[in-house]
């Protein structure tokens, strides 16, 4: 071999970056090696359209609320981060609607006039006891896991530890029927955002639970438990992680694809590249997905019930992102006037008569290989919030976020449906907001496929693994190959901008090589 470096770190997204970071500032000679033109796997900012080449978009991730603050303090990095306040707007095509924000009178009052006085309490009683689960559980995201009932008994107040294990292995919908909840629209738009995202899980799953657990861990400064924007796209997050990593040291390579994890005797001695290069280096820590892992090593490295535990985790994705460029901001039938309303998270969800029957019918259709006719959507606009990602012309940003969607259509294919069903989803946008489609300039839309071809993984899941498994059932740090590691998304704590796995991965390197 032509070179040698002490760690190669396969894949420059965030958890590789933050790993990088530590095991470079321990003293030890790393490479990270990216197979795109630019780092940051799935969170970056880019300029993806081609009418509007100057409007720029978090293509991928969009929002950043699930890194420790403790992380971000270790890691010395500082995130311009901005709060959505209100950070949920639920349009209906009745007049009703919800903007939930930091006013508590006001989302009484619309919650109390809009719905009912016990959706008010039950929401409140959801919050509060969400708020005691995310403190008690927020210790264990930088320490490698114990399993779900030891995390209970470990970590949880005796009172909610079997809420707890019941919310990391059951439905959501049981969680949610925990709370005096009268309208079914609200449970579904919790269960959407908070229990469906990015995971092929419906109503009924087991597992969503553990997703909505997930998605309420936001614990950065400011945020009180909601998802913050990142000034200048998600790509400043990354930036500012791989300009830490490069001033520990280490040496981050973009367009250096790894072909090849060389294994002899079941320890790791390097890497191959795609251009033929090969790097000496004891120990490799794989930020790509388990599955592109896997053929990295080769077939038979692995013993068999570390193969057997991989499959169980392959999943399709199930997520349509359509990033689009716009004209101006659209006029919502319920709420005309600008109230803050295109900061938020928008839920666009069927009529309430038939929500929770109609999640049910748009999930098996989804199973069954169908496009539905009325998925979940949660629909985004940054750039009033953050005008800096405009043009100089003033488009928007915006996006839909579409839950669920198939990998394969059953009868045809993502090449022919693509645009019409992006026509689809924009008219159901129509309902809420008539005219929204003519303010569209262009789009740049993600199915599962492309999600697959775009940022490099494997089934175009965005979470790599389904956030159903939690704790110790999720992908672990050291792999049964000497010297092999991954810091992946399917490590704990769980797929999204977290960080949390580059951090525990370096700390079990640093371990294992005696170096803590």
């Amino acid at each position: 071999m032509g070179k040698k470096t002490d760690v190669a770190i396969v894949g420059a997204g965030h958890n590789g970056l933050v790993a990088a970071t530590f095991l470079a500032r321990a003293g030890l000679g790393v490479r990270v090696l990216e197979e795109q033109h630019v780092a940051g796997g799935a969170c970056r900012t880019e300029k993806p359209f081609a009418k509007v080449p100057e409007l720029a978009a978090s293509t991928g991730a969009y929002l950043l609320g699930l890194m420790p603050p403790e992380l971000v303090g270790k890691l010395g990095v500082e995130l311009p981060l901005l709060r959505r306040d209100p950070h949920y707007f639920l349009p209906t095509t009745d007049g009703r609607y919800l903007l939930f924000g930091s006013d508590q009178q006001e989302m009484r009052r619309q919650l109390t006039s809009f719905f009912s006085q016990a959706d008010w309490h039950a929401n409140q009683a959801l919050q509060a006891e969400i708020a005691q689960i995310r403190e008690d559980v927020a210790p264990t995201w930088l320490q490698e896991p114990l399993g779900i009932e030891a995390t209970a008994e470990r970590f949880v107040r005796p009172a909610l530890r079997e809420v707890f294990v019941d919310l990391c292995r059951k439905p959501v919908s049981d969680y949610l029927g925990r709370f005096d909840f009268k309208s079914d629209l609200l449970r579904a738009m919790y269960a959407v955002t908070d229990g469906f995202s990015g995971l092929g899980g419906g109503w009924d799953s087991p597992g969503t639970g553990m997703n909505f657990l997930v998605h309420n861990m936001c614990r950065l400064p400011g945020a009180d438990g909601t998802w913050m924007i990142v000034k200048g796209g998600m790509g400043t997050v990354t930036a500012r992680l791989r300009e830490a990593a490069e001033r520990a040291g280490a040496v981050v390579e973009v367009g250096a694809g790894v072909r090849e994890i060389r294994v002899e005797g079941g320890q790791v001695k390097g890497v191959v590249l795609a251009r033929g290069e090969e790097i000496a280096a004891e120990t490799v820590v794989c930020n790509c997905d388990p599955f592109r892992m896997r053929e990295l090593v080769g077939e038979g490295r692995f013993p068999a019930d570390f193969e057997r535990r991989l499959d169980g985790y392959l999943r399709d994705a199930t997520t349509f992102k359509v990033n689009l460029a716009l004209k101006g901001l659209p006029r919502f039938s319920c709420l005309p006037e600008d109230r803050g309303q295109f900061g938020p998270t928008i839920h666009l969800l069927p009529d309430e008569k038939d929500v929770i029957g109609k999640l049910r019918r748009s999930h098996a259709a989804v199973a069954k290989g169908h496009l539905d006719d009325f998925p979940t959507i949660e629909w985004y606009f940054h750039t009033p919030v953050d005008p800096s990602l405009q043009d100089p012309a003033g488009h928007h940003n915006s996006a839909l976020f579409v839950q669920w969607v198939p990998y394969e259509i059953e009868g045809s294919s993502w090449e022919r449906e693509e645009a019409r069903y992006v026509r689809h989803l924009l008219s159901i946008c129509d309902r809420f907001a008539p005219g929204t489609s003519e303010l569209v300039v262009d789009t740049f839309p993600l199915h599962p496929k492309k999600i697959e071809r775009h940022f490099g993984i494997r089934r175009g899941h965005i979470h790599h693994v389904d956030n159903s498994f939690g704790f110790a059932d999720r992908l672990p740090y050291a792999t049964p190959v000497g010297g092999l590691y991954s810091c992946s998304a399917g490590c704990h704590p769980a797929g999204s901008v977290i960080g949390a796995a580059g951090h525990n991965a370096a700390m079990r390197v640093l371990r294992d090589l005696g170096k803590t």
